[in-house]
């Protein structure tokens, strides 16, 4: 079940009802049943396998927090990792390792049969993954306190807001805020509704068109000129930043309505004055994560020079893995790696360099320079992120330098007519509009807009009709974190 489907808007409102008039014990198992039926709705198939994982580590975490040998414990912790990462690693990896040692096993010469899987990838399977290993982690850390009751915890792996796309919460904020007893609020219903209008918003109104222009570029490269390379692959990081921070804002309002919070996962991205800051606004919950999780144990900046460069690299090359199966995801995450080291190394020159010419490091100037930069780097490296293939992210490097700037034939190829191209520029200016009056929110709860009524009338019927033009033609999508 997706968020913009006829399902969904069926499904969430009886949720919601029966959260509130339901007795406080019985609040958290409709909560369950409901969050496995949300998920069984998509792959009823395969729930046996977060039953399954979120049940390993639960009896992991009992065993760790009652015993007092420090090899159980690690045995345990070991037991998890195996078994989460092993089922992680077989729907999600193991077509793809088998792919790769294939090709290379030809490339040099040999002779070798194709080794593949027919398995379907779990939806949202590296999402609720990480969310059970942070949890037994900070248990055997003495971080918390273990939960006793399976069925509380199982609710804290599968709450069906975030269960599939994030954000990754962690067991100290969600699961205190589960075993509450949440009334009806007024002012949670309000603020909900509006983070879930401008999630709908961003994802219906704004990616869903975008991505329209995006595939006609990406998924047929040989006639792509390096101009609309340029603009799809600029649009594509408006879409998926649309895509992802739309799941999560309908998220977070769905469980505000309900009187849950969960954590930010997005704040303004592309206003970055650097890659390191980038990551500190774009999916924040995965990048605390990698944070908390494998560059503070491996040594974060606490080592040697080479060490904690090191680190850098290994962390964003394994972030790219998290996000796909596809040597394109390794390429984009270790861009992102090499954009770090990079910047770490050069930072005292630029500094420096802009000194000698009379600025400083916090003069306007500088700040926008910097962003766009930022920006550009960001968007280079989204190009891997959306090629379909290494050999189509290739032919697609090889058009900007050799595909032709025709201005006439690119808005053709990409479907842009003027009309076309006045929605669009109407569309981001809107978006750019709502980012603009969230920045001037209620920082606790992540801003808001459409503060008046009338402005939220017009913007549930402007969603409301995209979204019936989308269905009407067969183009409402899933979302694109769903695939990870």
């Amino acid at each position: 079940m997706t968020f913009n489907s006829w399902e969904f808007l069926i499904f969430y409102p009886i949720v919601a009802l029966l959260y509130f008039v339901l007795p406080k014990k019985l609040k958290w198992p409709m909560l369950l049943i409901a969050s496995y039926y949300f998920y069984a709705f998509y792959q009823a198939e395969l729930l046996f396998l977060i039953v399954g994982t979120t049940f390993v580590s639960w009896i992991s975490s009992i065993i760790i927090e009652r015993t007092e040998k420090r090899g159980v414990k690690r045995l345990m912790l070991t037991l998890t990792l195996v078994v989460c990462l092993g089922v992680l690693f077989l729907y999600k990896y193991f077509n793809f390792l088998a792919g790769s040692v294939v090709s290379l096993v030809r490339l040099f010469g040999g002779q070798t049969p194709e080794i593949v899987l027919n398995l379907v990838l779990p939806v949202g399977i590296s999402f609720y993954t990480f969310q059970t290993l942070s949890y037994v982690i900070d248990v055997y850390r003495g971080d918390i306190k273990t939960e006793r009751n399976f069925f509380f915890y199982a609710l804290f792996v599968s709450f069906f807001p975030q269960l599939v796309a994030g954000p990754i919460e962690r067991p100290s904020n969600l699961i205190p805020q589960l075993k509450e007893s949440h009334e009806w609020s007024g002012e949670n219903a309000v603020k909900g509704a509006k983070h879930m209008l401008v999630g709908f918003f961003k994802k219906i109104v704004v990616a869903d068109l975008i991505s329209v222009y995006v595939n006609a570029v990406y998924n047929d490269v040989e006639s792509a000129t390096a101009l609309g390379v340029i603009i799809a692959t600029a649009l594509f990081a408006v879409q998926i930043y649309c895509d992802f921070s739309g799941y999560t804002d309908i998220a977070i309002g769905c469980a505000r309505i309900m009187g849950i919070r969960l954590m930010k996962n997005f704040d303004h991205p592309y206003t970055a004055t650097s890659i390191k800051e980038f990551w500190g606004r774009w999916h924040i919950s995965l990048s605390t994560w990698f944070r908390d999780y494998l560059y503070i144990p491996l040594g974060g900046n606490r080592c040697k020079k080479y060490r904690h460069l090191l680190n850098l690299m290994i962390v964003f090359t394994v972030s790219g893995l998290w996000h796909g199966a596809a040597w394109t995801y390794v390429i984009w995450g270790a861009l992102h790696g090499i954009y770090q080291i990079v910047g770490n190394l050069t930072v005292k020159r630029r500094n420096s360099l802009i000194s000698k010419i009379g600025l400083s490091p916090a003069h306007p100037a500088v700040i926008r320079g910097r962003r766009v930069i930022t920006f550009l780097l960001v968007d280079f490296a989204w190009l891997f992120f959306r090629a379909n293939s290494i050999g189509e992210a290739g032919i697609l490097l090889k058009k900007l330098f050799t595909g032709g700037w025709s201005i006439g034939t690119t808005l053709d190829a990409m479907g842009l007519t003027p009309v076309m191209i006045l929605l669009t520029v109407f569309t981001l200016a809107t978006l750019i509009m709502i980012d603009k009056m969230l920045t001037h929110g209620d920082e606790e709860d992540g801003g808001y807009v459409l503060t008046k009524n009338g402005g939220f009338v017009l913007y549930l019927f402007v969603i409301m009709l995209a979204w019936l033009l989308l269905l009407s033609k067969d183009m409402a999508s899933t979302f694109i974190y769903f695939q990870f």
